[in-house]
């Protein structure tokens, strides 16, 4: 498991860009934290790396967004309104997994139900200082 902190917005946006650098098809990753930790943040660092950062929007009450790069689609989910895994099963969730990059905030949510292969990444805040994040980044497999 890695570790890092990061200062600002900006940081947790160059992260993101950072991170999308590497992302191929069929990778997932998995956001979790605390509302305001700083995951719409991040994802915005990763579709800016793509060219695509005027385009991002919450997907809370859509549960997902598409995204189209030159590659390979993104798919940017929120299940934080979802009841259960059955629930994300149900609206064919599954189905996106493999097909390009999937980004899914909430998504210690539905854990049980992920392929076996996928980066978690859990966002806290210190709040001591108001702008810093700590970002703990582990490789599931």
């Amino acid at each position: 498991m890695k570790e890092i902190k990061l200062n600002s917005e900006k940081e947790t946006i160059e992260l993101g860009q950072k991170i999308a650098s590497n992302l191929k098809k069929g990778d997932i990753l998995v956001l979790s934290g605390d509302l305001g930790a700083g995951k719409t943040k991040f994802t915005e660092g990763i579709l800016s790396f793509f060219g695509l950062q005027d385009e991002i929007a919450s997907p809370t009450f859509t549960i997902v967004n598409e995204y189209q790069t030159e590659n390979f689609p993104i798919y940017h989910f929120d299940v934080y309104r979802l009841a259960d895994c059955d629930e994300f099963l149900a609206i064919g969730g599954e189905e996106y997994f493999g097909k390009g990059v999937s980004i899914i905030e909430w998504g210690e949510m539905i854990e049980d139900i992920l392929p076996n292969e996928y980066t978690k990444i859990s966002f806290s805040r210190d709040f001591e200082k108001e702008n810093v994040r700590i970002l703990k980044i582990e490789k599931i497999s």
